[in-house]
């Protein structure tokens, strides 16, 4: 197990570095020019460049590259360029906020479509299998960001349930703050775990050992959740780790919609300032927590399926 650990973690260092050069390379071709974008038309010629001196700018690609790469894995992405302040700082601050919409709407996610899976794949053919074939052509057909402005107007601006926006203060009041946005993310994700389950719980039921626990007495509970259930947590896996990672790229547009802090937001109002710092320390961020998960699900498969560590 430790060996198959060492190996996942080693293969995701390349991964990481294209990531990091791809984001090198995209803020160095976006048009336009970061100094003016800074200081503004009015800027003078020495304003702007003692601005790219000061910045690093004026220095050669492949200086700035590496400075870059370096600054990059001690986590220091200096400063924002239109604030000043410490970009790790920023970082900081909205990370917790991303990192609470994400896991909030996993775990609704999985509360609300497996169970309903599970229902649907032990009652094929009827009422609740079509109910949830129903579910998930809604939940796919809503884009996360546009349900969140309708839960915002429904039940924050008409009848005052939830905040309209902020990330709020304290374990309560946070969670009350996160529940919206939690739901609008986790609608298509129960719809898509719904379905997945419900596949992957048919398909192991037709098995033969399932048969034969049947034939020898088994309870319909125990062979289905002892025998069924269990041996369909692979695919179940592979659809969470899935699951996991739309969430995150989902609170991008979901921290605008209901404006709460978060990396997403962040991210956006810097690409709107053309704040090179920010840009690259956001997707960076961004770009490791999406390689963090899949190399998370490669150990879950590990313990899951011990067979995988040989491969």
């Amino acid at each position: 197990m430790t060996r198959y650990i060492f190996l996942r973690l080693v293969d995701a260092v390349p991964t990481v570095l294209l990531v990091l050069t791809l984001v090198f390379v995209a803020m160095r071709i976006l048009p336009g020019d970061p100094a003016v974008a800074a200081l503004g038309d009015l800027a003078t010629v020495e304003q702007l460049e003692s601005f790219r001196e000061r910045m690093g700018l004026n220095e050669p690609l492949w200086v700035q590259y590496f400075t870059f790469l370096g600054n990059a894995l001690t986590l220091d992405f200096g400063q924002s360029m239109m604030t000043g302040s410490e970009v790790v700082d920023l970082i900081a601050y909205n990370l917790p906020y991303t990192i609470e919409l994400t896991i909030a709407s996993v775990v609704l996610g999985v509360v609300f479509g497996i169970p309903f899976g599970i229902w649907a794949a032990t009652n094929a053919n009827q009422s609740p299998d079509a109910a949830l074939r129903g579910f998930s052509l809604i939940g796919y057909s809503i884009p996360d960001f546009y349900l969140g402005a309708v839960l915002l107007v429904v039940f924050s601006l008409n009848l005052g349930l939830f905040p309209i926006s902020g990330g709020g203060e304290g374990f309560v009041d946070r969670m009350h703050h996160v529940f919206l946005p939690a739901l609008a993310l986790a609608f298509i994700k129960a719809a898509f775990l719904g379905r997945l389950t419900r596949a992957a719980l048919l398909e192991v039921l037709g098995k033969d050992y399932v048969r034969t626990a049947r034939a020898k007495g088994a309870s319909e509970r125990r062979t289905i959740y002892r025998h069924g259930l269990r041996n369909a947590l692979l695919p179940l896996t592979t659809g969470l780790g899935l699951t996991t990672l739309a969430a995150l790229s989902g609170s991008v547009a979901v921290e605008m919609v209901f404006n709460r802090p978060g990396i997403g937001k962040l991210l956006i109002s810097a690409i709107a300032e053309r704040d090179y710092a920010v840009i690259q320390a956001g997707v960076t961020v961004f770009a490791l927590f999406v390689v963090a998960i899949n190399v998370l699900m490669d150990l879950v498969y590990a313990i899951v399926d011990p067979r995988i560590r040989t491969k």
